[in-house]
């Protein structure tokens, strides 16, 4: 007799645009993925992973590729397009990023969700208007970023970056403790949540333990990108600790250190 096979639904599957040298978003969106959602990714190249990643160069990158990269995912019949790279659009601004974001709709009939915006959509979420915020950015795209912010309504507060200049290889090899170390340093006795920006800092694994010592909710790039994707097709995504207060709700106790 044969026998019947039991398996899981798999439900919903997230078509994912990720910058070519980035082995970060892969994994913590993995991480953050709940039973029944898949992840497929396509990369976007074309840009050399030993330059200095300025602001010209992400406008450049987001304005490359895109056609395709959709077409790719909509061959595997993806549910929701999520952009993995904050920097490309936090550079040229709210405007910019929300038309970029529709235009991945248009190509795919597909709602979407780019990192920059999923940052403001979770920091407004969790009733933050205040802010600190670090990233291993240069420090020109660093201040593109506060200014993206401040045209979100969101004021950021204190504004930290790496002493020296990063390129794509060397923001990739962070990790998580030196993610937890500039976060701690960010931090500001006026800010209500914590921002660690780029999709290919390995800042995920610190959640927890940046909010234990600050008592403070953090937004990562990879984790708002997964929750607000989660969001847009109606998945539950609570109690998965590994996304700190944004996933389990435990967003209103802040600190008066």
């Amino acid at each position: 007799m044969s026998e019947t096979i039991q398996y899981a639904p798999r439900l919903k599957r997230i078509g994912l645009i990720v910058p070519s040298s980035n082995t970060n978003v892969e994994p913590d969106c993995m991480m953050l993925c709940p039973p029944g959602v898949t992840i497929h990714s396509t990369r976007s190249g074309g840009y050399d992973v030993e330059t200095i990643p300025d602001s010209a160069e992400m406008r450049r990158f987001v304005r490359q590729s895109v056609d395709k990269n959709c077409k790719d995912l909509m061959d595997a019949r993806v549910d929701v397009i999520a952009y993995g790279c904050t920097s490309a659009t936090l550079s040229d601004g709210p405007e910019f990023d929300s038309a970029f974001c529709r235009r991945l709709m248009d190509l795919t009939g597909r709602p979407a969700v780019t990192t920059a915006g999923a940052l403001v959509e979770a920091i407004q979420h969790i009733g933050a208007s205040k802010v600190a915020f670090t990233s291993p950015y240069v420090k020109a795209l660093s201040a593109e970023s506060v200014k993206y912010f401040k045209d979100s309504n969101i004021d950021v507060v204190t504004e930290v970056v790496f002493d020296r200049e990063l390129n794509s290889l060397e923001q990739n090899a962070l990790t998580p403790q030196d993610a937890y170390e500039m976060a701690l340093k960010a931090d500001h006795p006026d800010a209500q949540a914590i921002v660690v920006s780029c999709t290919d800092y390995r800042a995920l694994e610190a959640i927890p333990a940046i909010e234990a010592f600050l008592k403070k909710p953090v937004i990562t790039s990879n984790q708002a990108l997964m929750f607000v994707c989660l969001k847009r097709l109606n998945i539950p995504y609570g109690n998965l600790i590994e996304g700190g207060r944004l996933f389990t709700g435990q967003v209103g106790q802040t600190s008066t250190r």
